[in-house]
């Protein structure tokens, strides 16, 4: 495990003179506002900080969903101009509803040609049936049950992450890594009735409990977050791998052993503890594989699971194609086919690059394997820009980057203006000229 990165004293600035307001851009006044709460907010405790942080961020998602929602025109869900809770559930919040209220068809629903239409089943069911249990305890409604769960499991997520960090990097970084998360162009999506903020309180409760070395406490946590979204996947082949790294560690030959480790290089873990890996990776593999077993049990359909996912895409899973396909179209044929490995390249780079070796082997291998499963499934859209949100352990790396306070408020400020592109354009109904519209 990487040891915490010490910061230095953070001075007014390098002459001991304040700048004047008048001289200060956008970011300067942003960064100045956030240094100074955060000198205030010095003495609370952790938890309270981190929750602040969180809601702050969630009440500024709030108002660009506002006034967004003032100027939704003609929609397939409610009238125009509709209030922000009915304007947050929206999209895949209406499948989470149908799940919750109606189950899962045992049939799957087919065209007269046969081919799968898009139904509940590309759903997962942890979400809808944890609303389902809040509605029945309280008599709420299933939207804002869901609403409900997402905003605490979100906040959650903020407290976890927070801890994370902390194995990595100082108090005051650990603190900027949870703002980038928490006003990260998607990050919106973690007020709305959608599984991708319980997702990110199962999956970061995961990595915290792998790097910790708790591999055995690790099993039920990562068996929800198998229930979530589909990250299983991903989550188990960097078990594998990192059972593979540790193995080897172990058991290198005895010239190389018997050498201290370097800084920073992880020591070799007990046979014991290989034992527990072992029990987790087997675990991650069955969780992986339990969604689309559940489907097949339900339905009679081997594929079930498969087939669903791609009624969104309108042909069948071919990986890695998908992403040739629209590097060919949004840059042409020659330039299309290159793309693809220009964008892995570039990947490999930042992976590499000294601020993301601080994150320790671990968080690393977790960044690598879950790009690696977007690389071989995902069908590259508009609803790509959501799915990297697994890889959050970057903004942690975002943060090492540098200590630099116009820096830290410039990728504030940055991001809450990509988060009014991303509801504005993906997230607000606007008809397309041939039917339908980019999902977010």
């Amino acid at each position: 495990m990487t040891p915490p990165i010490p910061e230095p004293r953070i001075h007014a600035n390098q002459t001991g003179t304040p700048a004047s307001q008048g001289q200060r851009g956008p970011a300067d006044r942003v960064s100045l506002g956030l240094s100074t709460a955060a000198a205030k907010m010095a003495g609370w405790p952790w938890w309270l900080q981190v929750t602040l942080i969180f809601a702050a961020a969630r009440l500024v998602s709030a108002c660009i969903f506002m006034a967004a929602a003032i100027h939704q025109g003609t929609n397939p869900w409610f009238p125009p101009a509709p209030d922000y809770w009915n304007f947050i559930t929206i999209w895949d919040g209406r499948w989470y509803q149908e799940a919750a209220d109606k189950g899962y068809p045992s049939v799957l629903p087919v065209d007269a040609n046969g081919v799968v239409q898009q139904n509940a089943w590309a759903f997962y069911a942890l979400f809808p049936f944890l609303a389902r249990g809040l509605g029945a305890a309280t008599g709420m409604g299933t939207l804002p049950a869901l609403t409900t769960i997402a905003m605490l499991a979100g906040m959650g997520a903020a407290l976890v992450i927070y801890k994370l960090f902390r194995e990595f990097a100082g108090k005051r970084a650990a603190l900027w890594g949870v703002v980038f998360v928490s006003t990260f162009p998607v990050s919106p999506i973690l007020q709305v009735p959608y599984a991708e903020s319980l997702n990110l309180l199962l999956l970061s409760g995961s990595l915290l409990l792998v790097v910790r070395r708790r591999y055995l406490s690790a099993i039920p946590v990562v068996l929800l977050m198998c229930l979530s979204r589909p990250t299983g996947v991903p989550f188990a082949a960097m078990m594998g791998l990192l059972l593979l790294w540790r193995l080897w560690q172990r058991f290198r030959p005895a010239t190389i052993l018997s050498a201290p480790p370097a800084a920073g290089e992880d020591r070799p873990v007990a046979v014991r503890s290989l034992f527990s890996m072992g029990a987790l990776v087997l675990a991650a593999g069955i969780g992986a594989l339990a969604w689309p077993a559940i489907a097949w049990a339900t339905t009679g359909e081997l594929t079930a699971y498969t087939r669903t996912e791609t009624a969104w895409r309108g042909h069948d899973l071919v990986p890695f194609k998908p992403w040739f396909d629209t590097g060919r179209m949004l840059f042409g044929p020659v330039l299309g086919v290159l793309a693809p490995f220009v964008f892995t390249a570039l990947f490999v780079v930042v992976m590499m690059s000294r601020p993301v070796r601080a994150l320790g082997t671990e968080l690393r291998l977790w960044c690598a394997c879950y790009m690696a499963y977007l690389l071989v499934f995902l069908h590259p859209q508009t609803s790509t820009f959501r799915m990297l949100l697994p890889l959050f352990p970057l903004a942690l790396a975002v943060a090492l980057l540098s200590k630099s306070k116009a820096y830290r408020g410039t990728i504030v400020v940055m991001f809450v203006l990509l988060q009014i592109v991303w509801v504005v354009w993906l997230w607000a109904w606007a008809p397309l000229p041939g039917g339908g519209d980019y999902p977010p």
